[in-house]
């Protein structure tokens, strides 16, 4: 397995090379310019906006400025963001706790839900459980999350008036009551990432858990005495979990990505809202980071599903 993995890992690096080619080339030629308030502000001299364009290179040759940013990358130098006037780095650094935990417990959450529902629902098909948590599930991830988002805010913030609309990273409280803002603030953003996630995962868990429950070793299992619980569990589910790992190792980057939209809708300083900001404002060593990072969460969690493959199945054997 370690010849295994340490293989994979070698492939990963002219992925991730080629990646990076990619998404460096289209943000170096999309149009906009990152100096372009500069160049219409008449207090600040044209030798001025000269020198800072040579300074950060944004004259060179896209193939120089290339290698000089994937050089910096390697040393740890993800640039300087334009906007903030600070690195790159360290406003990743500012937005990533928020971003983790919303996303991971929000991503805890959906596998909490999908899995025994979706198992369940194999269990008992065609049942009045099956064909209402089908149609939830159904209804759960046709629904964008910024529909979702909104109608939550209508319904809990402007209605109702239980919990606040807007994340605030700032909370004056401490000890257990900033424990408690925190908490009521995270809730929406948390649950509409959670259900929208567990909707999804939930179809596919049914799915899986009925084509394995009707081979011929369940019917082995169940024959020599083993209670319905036990056949479940150890002989269904197991298995029935490895194309359902790939799924899962899929839409974890795309939590990130999906995230985008709810951190905007609920104001939470995440990766996403940064992502959005510099955009906006052209700040392009900022957007290629944060873009570049989510395509190595791809990668990355493709691995990890390979490796987990072998400790669902031992009949997988990495070579």
């Amino acid at each position: 397995m370690s010849k295994y993995f340490l293989r994979r890992i070698l492939i990963t690096i002219p992925a991730l090379l080629g990646i990076s080619l990619v998404l460096f080339t289209v943000l170096a030629m999309a149009p906009g310019d990152p100096f372009e308030e500069l160049a219409t502000n008449p207090n600040v001299p044209p030798e001025v906006r000269a020198n800072l364009r040579t300074q950060f290179g944004l004259d060179d040759p896209i193939p120089v400025r290339y290698v000089r940013w994937v050089t910096a990358m390697v040393k740890g130098d993800w640039g300087f963001s334009f906007t903030s006037r600070v690195n790159v780095s360290t406003l990743i650094m500012q937005r990533l706790p928020t971003t983790l935990f919303v996303l991971g417990t929000a991503q805890l959450l959906g596998l909490l839900v999908a899995l025994p529902i979706g198992v369940y629902s194999a269990v008992r098909p065609y049942s009045i459980f099956d064909q209402i948590a089908t149609t939830f599930a159904f209804i759960g991830f046709s629904l964008p999350t910024f529909c979702t988002g909104l109608l939550f805010i209508l319904l809990f913030s402007i209605y109702l008036d239980w919990l606040p609309f807007i994340y605030r990273a700032d909370i004056a409280a401490t000890g257990w009551r900033w424990v408690w803002e925190m908490a009521r603030q995270a809730i929406m953003p948390i649950t509409v990432l959670g259900l929208f996630q567990g909707a999804a995962t939930t179809r596919f868990v049914r799915s899986a858990v009925l084509d394995v429950i009707r081979l011929d070793y369940v019917n082995t299992a169940r024959s020599k005495g083993l209670s319905e619980r036990m056949t479940i569990v150890k002989h269904v589910v197991r298995n029935a979990l490895i194309p359902v790992v790939t799924i899962v190792a899929l839409q974890i980057p795309g939590v990130f990505t999906g995230a985008v939209i709810t951190e905007q809708i609920f104001r939470v300083p995440g990766i996403g809202s940064l992502l959005i900001s510099a955009i906006l404002s052209n700040d392009t060593p900022v957007v290629m980071s944060i873009t570049f990072v989510f395509a190595a969460l791809v990668v990355l969690f493709n691995l990890i599903a390979d490796l987990v493959y072998g400790w669902l199945d031992p009949r997988i054997s990495y070579r």
